[in-house]
C-alpha cells in the first residue's frame, strides 16, 4: 500500500509541474532515498507502456517529467488548432470589473464589495492573464494588491484604463438603491 500511495505523490508531482522534475527534488518531496524513487520511477514508466497509456514519464538527464506519447500528436493537435477562448461567468466579469475601477485593490475590498469569497474568480482571472498581482499593501498582512494586465486592455480593447465606459451618476445611485433594498429584504428573512 505504501508503494502505492508514493507512486501516486510522485505522479501527482510530475503532472502538476509539467516539466522535467529532478530525481533528488522528487525523493525528497515523496520521503524516500533516489535509488528507491529511481526504481518506482521506472516502475511507473514500464507499466504505463504495458498498459498502453496515452502518457509516459520520460528521463532527462537525473530529471523525469511526465507527458504524451507521440504517437498521439495528432489527436492533440486537433485541440491545440482551436483552443477554447476563456469564457467568463458573471461571477468572473463582476470580480473583472471591481479590479478593473478600483485598483490597485485588495480581495477583502472586493470581497466586501462582493459580499461574497471571490477566491475562485480571482484565480481563474489570473490563469486568463487578465487580472495581475501588483504588489503588497502596507498593512498587517500585507494583503496582495491587484490590478489588470496588457492582456485585459485587448481583450476589451480599450488601449488605456481611462477609456474604460464611466458609469452614469443616476444610474449609479439607482444601483446603490437596489443593492440597500436587496440587503434588507435577505435581513428580514
Amino acid at each position: 500500500m505504501e508503494i502505492k500511495r508514493t507512486e501516486a505523490a510522485i505522479e501527482a508531482i510530475l503532472f502538476a509541474m509539467g516539466e522535467s522534475v529532478e530525481l533528488s527534488r522528487i525523493a525528497a518531496a515523496v520521503g524516500q532515498d533516489k535509488d528507491t524513487t529511481r526504481r518506482l520511477l521506472h516502475h511507473m514508466m514500464d507499466r504505463y507502456q504495458e498498459e498502453d497509456r496515452g502518457i509516459q514519464i520520460i528521463e532527462l538527464e537525473q530529471s523525469y517529467q511526465m507527458c504524451t506519447k507521440k504517437e498521439y500528436y495528432e489527436n492533440l493537435i486537433q485541440i491545440a488548432l482551436h483552443p477554447q477562448k476563456p469564457v467568463l461567468t458573471d461571477v468572473m466579469l463582476e470580480t473583472l470589473s471591481i479590479i478593473a475601477y478600483k485598483q490597485p485593490v485588495t480581495k477583502a475590498e472586493i470581497e466586501k464589495i462582493r459580499g461574497v469569497k471571490c477566491d475562485h474568480a480571482i484565480n481563474k482571472l489570473m490563469e486568463y492573464e487578465l487580472v495581475r498581482e501588483l504588489g503588497r499593501l502596507d498593512a498587517p498582512g500585507r494583503p496582495i494588491l491587484l490590478g489588470t494586465t496588457e492582456e485585459f486592455l485587448r481583450s476589451f480593447g480599450v488601449q488605456a484604463l481611462d477609456e474604460l465606459p464611466v458609469m452614469d451618476p443616476v444610474q449609479l445611485e439607482d444601483f446603490k438603491a437596489e443593492a440597500e433594498e436587496e440587503i434588507q429584504l435577505k435581513l428580514d428573512v
